[in-house]
């Protein structure tokens, strides 16, 4: 089915609303599926609405939470998402950290009783927008092993990051710490697809195609030991500094059984100007300059920008089972 967008977020709103979400939440994990959809992503987009609704019926995510932020230190932004959506924490992360970068230079939003950050380069995005440099770290149910090992003991731990560029858009990095996102191994599962042999081991530890014995087994660290080196990183600044729960604590967010996941999200905003001073923005577009200049290369986050913008233009097309199992949800 073609939709444009207005009419995707429409419809996943009142989905979320019939289920005894909050129409401001509701509004808010609309627009982050929805938009993760129009980016290509459609792993964390509107595939997730089923897992969703149904972790709100059984209270996995309370549905009628509202996060809740205090100032804990001048640089410090504490987060409570309440064991709700963490749509609507990181929202108020970017509407009341970067007036305190502005104030002190940098600083630290620690999101806690948190669940799926989603696209992070959609949140990171919007502070490169209003001339910020932004780093976020979140983690997620356990899904790699460290390396060595065979037991999953961290998640796939994305990172993300964007700056500002003069005259031109934000240069924004997403990416996940394993080998692919473990969102695009339950597509597969959800499709019958088998997946490639580099994305995941089964619960012996061997390389395997299928998606399902994936979902059971491991992740295949990104770069070997130096992804599960920085997926390590990640567990400390998003639940160790945080005060969420570590990725093996965490229960699935691909489900509806056991306790809030309780995950974690850290972001880190920089004023470009506090340090180099008022020509920050410029030097880095003539980074990005230098970049593009040589053949076959794309900056990052030109194809998911590029993606959202056709699709404010001409819509999504939504897989039939997806439409299918979303409007018997409402």
């Amino acid at each position: 089915m073609h939709m444009t967008l207005l009419e995707a977020e429409t419809l996943v709103k009142r989905v979320f609303e019939a289920n005894g979400v909050l129409p401001a939440t509701a509004r808010s994990v609309a627009l982050a599926l929805v938009h993760a959809e129009a980016a290509g992503q459609s792993g964390h987009g509107l595939r997730r609405v089923p897992a969703y609704v149904k972790q709100v019926r059984t209270g996995k995510v309370d549905g009628q939470a509202t996060a809740v932020a205090e100032r804990t230190r001048p640089g410090v932004l504490a987060v409570d998402a309440a064991h709700g959506f963490a749509y609507p924490a990181l929202d108020l992360a970017v509407a009341q950290l970067p007036a305190m970068v502005r104030e002190q230079g940098i600083a630290f939003a620690a999101i806690h009783r948190s669940h799926h950050a989603g696209v992070m380069a959609l949140t990171v995005e919007r502070f490169a927008e209003q001339g910020l440099v932004a780093m976020m770290f979140a983690n997620a149910p356990a899904s790699m092993a460290p390396w060595g090992g065979k037991v999953p003991l961290f998640g796939t731990n994305p990172i993300a990051f964007a700056t500002p560029l003069e005259g031109a858009d934000p240069l924004v990095i997403d990416l996940a710490l394993s080998k692919v996102a473990r969102g695009k191994v339950m597509e597969a599962t959800q499709k019958g697809t088998d997946i490639p042999d580099d994305w995941a081991f089964d619960v012996d530890g061997n390389p395997t195609t299928d998606a399902v014995a994936a979902m059971k087994g491991t992740m295949a660290p990104s770069g070997g030991a130096k992804g599960a080196a920085l997926a390590l990183m990640v567990e400390v600044l998003a639940a160790g500094l945080t005060g969420a729960h570590f990725s093996h604590q965490a229960s699935s967010l691909f489900d509806e059984k056991g306790p809030p996941p309780s995950l974690g999200q850290a972001i880190i905003a920089i004023d470009p100007s506090a340090a180099a001073g008022a020509g920050a923005a410029r030097r880095l577009a003539d980074l990005a300059h230098e970049m593009a200049r040589q053949d076959g290369v794309r900056l990052p986050g030109r194809r998911g920008r590029g993606l959202r913008a056709e699709a404010a233009k001409h819509g999504i097309k939504i897989e039939d089972d997806v439409m299918a199992a979303i409007k018997a949800l409402g």
